[in-house]
């Protein structure tokens, strides 16, 4: 199985499991890696309740050795960061990107106007949501991302579906300049499994976004968004037919943030 560089550990507040635990869920799955990820801290402190805080960094890096310690060279384990894109953050993550040697960043998009749209607590305002006026924000700060070459994996790019509110009819015209800003930046993007387990019951991104992403040269990574051992590398077979039958030919692999193919 391919990598599965998305995944969760407990200083994010919402997963669970240690790292011996999610090393030995990795070697049962038989992928070829296995990356942790987490939700990076965001200034100001605190920011939310989802994530880890800048003084757990040291913890976290301590919980990606402990997962190696236990690999033992069984499975590669690649230290990564989940880091939200927001306006005005470029710095913070710049300034994230240099306090360790990752092995890739994650660039996410979950936050609109100031609300975490993707947050279940939040679930009442989609009834009365303006869904052309937040998809066009949403895709808008989905290209932003891309263009600033700031991240080597682009998370989820659908997410917005999440609790599946789409707007009426055909969605390219939304996913046609997010894909001409990711093939540009040179980043890859995930086919993110966790999404056929929400309301979307669709892996993000949906397969039109998919074929259109192949056809562009852009890379891509499977992943399970794990937030607990019994998630990595869930749904991949599923993934990879996915992957295959919308034009892709190889999946990528990231050490000290350089990419690598991997055929499919």
């Amino acid at each position: 199985m391919p990598a599965d560089y998305h995944t969760h550990t407990p200083l994010c507040r919402h997963a669970s499991g240690t790292p011996e635990a999610y090393v030995d869920a990795a070697l049962a799955a038989g992928v070829s890696e296995y990356g942790v990820s987490d939700h990076a801290p965001q200034r100001p402190e605190p920011f939310d309740d989802w994530r880890m805080s800048a003084s757990e960094l040291p913890d976290y890096l301590g919980w990606i050795e402990r997962a190696r310690a236990h690999a033992a060279g069984r499975v590669a384990v690649r230290a990564g960061l989940e880091c939200d894109w927001l306006p005005g953050n470029r710095a913070w993550i710049e300034d994230l990107a240099a306090r360790h040697d990752w092995d890739y960043l994650i660039g996410s998009v979950h936050y609109l106007d100031g609300w975490d749209f993707d947050n279940p607590k939040w679930l009442g305002r989609w009834a009365t949501a303006d869904l052309d006026g937040l998809w066009e924000r949403y895709w808008r700060a989905y290209a932003e991302m891309a263009a600033t070459g700031l991240f080597d994996i682009l998370a989820h790019p659908d997410l917005v579906k999440k609790f599946a509110y789409r707007p009426a009819g055909d969605l390219a015209g939304y996913y046609e300049p997010a894909v001409a800003a990711v093939a540009a930046s040179g980043a890859a993007i995930e086919i993110n499994t966790a999404g056929w387990h929400k309301p979307c019951a669709e892996a993000y991104p949906a397969p039109e976004f998919l074929r259109i992403a192949a056809a562009a040269g852009v890379p891509v990574v499977l992943s399970s968004d794990a937030h607990d051992p019994s998630e990595v590398g869930r749904d991949f077979p599923r993934a990879l037919e996915l992957a295959r039958t919308t034009g892709f030919a190889s999946t990528a692999l990231f050490a000290g943030r350089v990419r690598r193919a991997e055929p499919l």
